[in-house]
């Protein structure tokens, strides 16, 4: 009989990485002119993924799910606490549909090569994340949530070249955000590769 592992790591790394990240969402990366495309919260949130892929690999999709949803519960009540009630409600939702798509895109690839799982899970839920975390935190039609996020001089859009003008302060804060999240879904490949061999599938027949 094959012991299952507890889930109580897996659910302490998630809380502390989503409680952080709604916190440090808030907060603008003024450095190197990036304060209007950018949040700390894009740094610290990708690692959510990885946990989630490493449950995945160990514990299967349903002990993953069972990660998401205990996550899920516990880091919005952190969350009302530590940002505000909007923050928490577009939080929680974004986080529980993008986090068990990557549960069941990694589920359906876990056989292909090692990388594939790990990376194109990511890839897919973060655009699913950003999208719904920024339009419901910050776009003005769901301005009954909370108050808009706006800058210090109340500017609420600023200017998107590549889009051809003015955009939506929120949309630019997304794409930033997404390109965070592409680029450290590359780089979390390595400390998944590294932990691949200490967190081995407890079943047998499921390693990659």
């Amino acid at each position: 009989m094959i012991k299952v592992p507890p889930l109580w790591p897996f659910v302490a790394a998630m809380v502390a990485i989503v409680a952080a990240s709604n916190f440090l969402v808030q907060f603008p990366f003024n450095y190197l002119g990036l304060g209007q495309v950018l949040t700390w919260g894009a740094f610290s949130y990708p690692v959510s993924f990885l946990v989630t892929d490493l449950t995945n690999r160990r514990l299967g999709a349903a002990g993953a799910r069972k990660v998401v949803v205990a996550g899920f519960a516990i880091a919005v009540i952190l969350s009302i606490w530590l940002a505000t009630p909007r923050i928490a409600i577009a939080s929680g939702t974004a986080f529980l549909v993008a986090q068990l798509l990557d549960v069941t895109i990694f589920d359906r690839l876990r056989h292909q090569a090692w990388w594939r799982p790990p990376l194109f899970s990511t890839l897919v839920s973060s655009m699913i994340d950003t999208v719904i975390f920024f339009a419901l935190a910050f776009a003005a039609s769901f301005v009954f949530l909370d108050t808009v996020f706006a800058y210090p001089d109340g500017s609420l859009a600023v200017p998107v070249s590549f889009l051809g003008g003015e955009a939506p302060l929120w949309v630019s804060l997304a794409l930033g955000d997404y390109v965070v999240k592409l680029l450290l879904g590359f780089l979390m490949l390595a400390p998944y590769g590294a932990l691949m061999a200490v967190l081995r599938p407890v079943k047998a027949g499921r390693a990659q």
